[in-house]
């Protein structure tokens, strides 16, 4: 799918002469003068890639519809069914945490077993030099769980390929991902990340186990599958945008938690990663069910401690506890870590940078339907397997230190000093990260008390292996996470770094790897605080924090300079349109009512309006409000003249309601309050209610009226034409908005009271420079 054109040639005189004119920084014009000629209507694509799969793109209404109906149910509830409420939310956040936690403790026995499993046979066959079987071993089982992971991406649930993450926090941002939550795509990114994770593939379960953990708060607040929906009374609490966004943070930050059984770190995640709205009562019922799944993980690894979990043995989950170790460091030590925070930022952007340009190829293959998608994620799972398997064989064996006599060579299973192709007394250094899972190759490399264990040229092997690995795999149609592998180039250029400094420091090379890890981390995905705080959790050891938090803010400054974080780059390319909580420069020298000038005329509606024009307006426009407007009204002061009010907003739902519930009236009159309750509730006001394709409307009935009054969103939000599109776009992601009103500088007979609609797609910086494509000049530019 082609990236939107940011910024199109001015191809007229009049433009030309105006870009000859303004030599300066736009910023430096009055909001007075226009800048503004424009070359084409303001229009926008509402097409995404969502996973895997281009998908029709709507924005979701977290704003509180005050319509008469609302207020009424509002008076009407008791403090019985307010504190029934609350507590149901409490409910919700535990179930959301206790299947999140059982579900990553399945996944994680899966996957350490099935993988565990297939390299003992490997193992096996290398000890009995029969090196072609064991590579064909190895290969065969890797294609086939690849296959299996990919067949059911791309012929069940294309969403359930990828992280989710990035469609998670465009979601959160207001936009509604279409089947990203469904409950074929759970099932598909449970099985195709056990599948895929299994296969060897450079790639972690831990974006997977965000998305996991935000569909199973999507399914519950829903009430199942749209074709097996409960339709229990307390759960219609839950059936709007609001709430749903609420459940689907909990379970994003459960997922972090399950991933790197990191609580805290979990609910920073969310705050600082994925969510765009935030309040303290969030905050707490976030926090609560990562710690339902922090005690059920805990549970979990208890219970598999007597032997009872299979090969699963002493992990699965990345845990590396060196509370026992005493982190020293001196004034010197400041070199190392800031260089290691430099090059985690540069190599973090140069990364994020090769990888946009490997997506956008991907994109392309991917386009030319199932087949190639197969054929790419099997070649990629092809070269991972003669990469894993082969380049071990140019790692030279080590001799084993003799006070480690009992654990080295290690004999398949897990830890340090596998003997691999190496005779009685030596260990590969190289088979030992390469030929082992990803948690079991983090804690390897990771480990610490091992200063001579890995030999320079195994880690570079494995650095430039890993690079490439993470380069090539994320991408194809799999469940896939860029945690694990970022963590794992990361740990290899830290621990090189450790040997480089030699004397100079005293600090271990494994805690080295962990600082090498997280600067990657936070050089690609630009976190900080929520990056520090897992990998607090990991090493259990506040002795680290302070050259934590160094690295991290190294790392992210520097990145920084040169791109967006891995994220913000993949929301880009699929075309999402998430709202950036920074405006433009640029934007504060365009007004909304200048945006509202290039757009087509606002379609509004009376009051009390008639059939046929309803269905004439619902047919012929795409619109999902439309403001409300009384002509005649005597205002309660001033001249006793009539006047035109600004009714409210309407929203496209509740007309295709009214057509259904047929509440039409034979004369122009208002409805009373008794005759609107009679026909539908406020839960009726939170169901979507199709197309109006469906809706069956009489000739007679078109000649009939409908009174919007009581349907009407009395209290929309509005803003004065003259405010600035940077001051528009700020309240509009702030509180969350499908629909803005612009209402007239100036109130006068014969003026409309509404200007325009914004939305969204009026508000994204590609499309405002597609219509004014001279605002922005070389010395402000875009952001990087």
């Amino acid at each position: 799918m082609e990236e939107p054109r940011l910024v199109e040639e001015a191809t007229t005189n009049d433009i030309n002469g105006q870009l000859n004119e303004e030599e300066r920084d736009p910023e430096s014009n009055s909001m007075r003068q226009p800048l503004l000629k424009r070359n084409r209507t303001l229009s926008s694509s509402p097409f995404a890639l969502v996973g895997a799969k281009v998908s029709h793109i709507e924005s979701l209404d977290y704003e509180i519809n005050e319509n008469d109906l609302f207020k009424h149910d509002w008076r009407r509830r008791s403090r019985v069914q307010v504190l029934q409420y609350v507590f149901l939310k409490w409910s919700l956040a535990f179930l959301v945490g206790l299947l999140t936690g059982v579900t990553a403790t399945l996944i994680n026995l899966a996957i350490e077993n099935i993988a565990g499993y297939k390299l003992r046979a490997v193992v096996n066959y290398i000890d009995n030099r029969r090196y072609l079987m064991g590579f064909a071993y190895f290969a065969g089982s890797n294609f086939v769980l690849t296959l299996i992971a990919a067949l059911l991406c791309v012929c069940f649930a294309p969403t359930a390929a990828g992280p989710g993450i990035p469609e998670i926090k465009a979601y959160l941002n207001g936009v509604d991902t279409p089947n990203m939550f469904g409950a074929t795509t759970l099932f598909v990114k449970i099985i195709g990340s056990i599948a895929a994770v299994s296969a060897s593939l450079d790639l972690g379960k831990e974006g997977p186990l965000v998305h996991i953990g935000a569909c199973f708060a999507s399914l519950l607040g829903q009430g199942g599958p749209d074709n097996y929906r409960l339709k229990w009374r307390w759960l219609r609490y839950f059936n709007n945008d609001r709430d749903r966004r609420d459940l689907i943070t909990s379970g994003s930050s459960s997922g972090v938690c399950a991933a790197f059984r990191s609580p805290v770190g979990g609910v920073l995640f969310a705050l600082e990663e994925v969510a765009t709205w935030w309040r303290s009562a969030l905050l707490w019922r976030t926090f609560f069910s990562t710690a339902v799944v922090v005690v059920i993980l805990r549970a979990f690894i208890e219970y598999c401690k007597s032997g009872n979990c299979g090969l699963f043995g002493r992990g699965g989950l990345i845990m590396f506890d060196v509370s026992g170790v005493s982190v020293t460091y001196h004034p010197v030590d400041i070199i190392p870590i800031a260089l290691i925070g430099i090059i985690g930022g540069l190599l973090g952007s140069l990364y994020n940078h090769v990888l946009h340009k490997v997506l956008r190829l991907y994109n392309l293959i991917n386009e030319k339907g199932k087949l190639h998608k197969l054929l790419l994620a099997l070649s990629v799972s092809l070269f991972t397997s003669i990469g894993m398997y082969g380049l071990p064989f140019l790692a030279k064996c080590k001799p084993c230190d003799p006070s480690i006599q009992g654990s080295c060579p290690g004999t398949g299973g897990t830890g340090n000093f596998k003997q691999f192709n190496c005779p009685n007394g030596y260990y590969n250094d190289l088979a030992t990260l390469l030929l082992t899972t990803n948690d079991d190759a983090v804690r390897n490399i990771f480990s610490i008390n091992t200063p001579g264990e890995f030999q320079v040229s195994s880690l570079i092997i494995y650095f430039v292996m890993y690079c490439i690995l993470g380069l090539i795999t994320f991408g194809i149609a799999v469940p896939s996470g860029l945690f694990l592998p970022i963590i794992l180039m990361g740990s290899a250029y830290g621990r090189l770094l450790a040997i480089a400094m030699g004397s100079y420091t005293k600090i271990d090379p494994g805690l080295y790897a962990v600082l090498g890890a997280a600067s990657l981390m936070a050089g690609s995905m630009r976190m900080t605080v929520s990056l520090c705080v897992i990998f607090l959790e990991l090493t259990n050891n506040l002795l680290l924090l302070p050259i934590t938090m160094l690295v991290l803010l190294i790392s992210k400054s520097v990145g920084d300079c040169f791109n967006l974080s891995i994220y913000e780059i993949i929301l880009e390319l699929k075309g999402l349109p998430f709202l950036d909580a920074n405006p433009e420069p640029w934007m504060r020298n365009i007004t909304v009512g200048e945006l509202a000038d290039v757009k087509p005329p606002v379609v509004t509606l009376r009051g009390i309006e008639k059939v046929g024009r309803i269905v004439e307006v619902l047919k012929n426009t795409t619109h999902n409000g439309f403001p409300v407007v009384d002509e005649g009204v005597v205002p309660p002061v001033g001249l006793p003249i009539g006047a035109t009010e600004l009714h409210g907003i309407v929203l496209r739902t509740h007309l295709l309601l009214v057509l259904k519930k047929k509440l039409f009236l034979h004369e122009r009159r208002r409805t009373e309050e008794w005759e609107v309750r009679e026909k539908f509730s406020w839960i009726d006001l939170a169901e979507r209610w199709g197309k109006i394709e469906d809706v069956a409307v009489t000739k007679s009935e078109m000649e009939m009226y409908v009174d919007l009054h009581p349907l009407t969103n009395t209290t929309p939000y509005t803003v004065v034409e003259s405010m600035s599109v940077a001051k528009a776009m700020v309240l509009f992601r702030q509180v969350g908005l499908r629909h803005m009103l612009i209402v007239p500088k100036y109130q006068a007979a014969g003026v409309s009271p509404v200007v325009g609609i914004l939305t969204r797609q009026d508000l994204r910086a590609h499309n405002i420079l597609s219509v004014f494509p001279h605002v922005v000049k070389s010395k402000s530019g875009k952001k990087h």
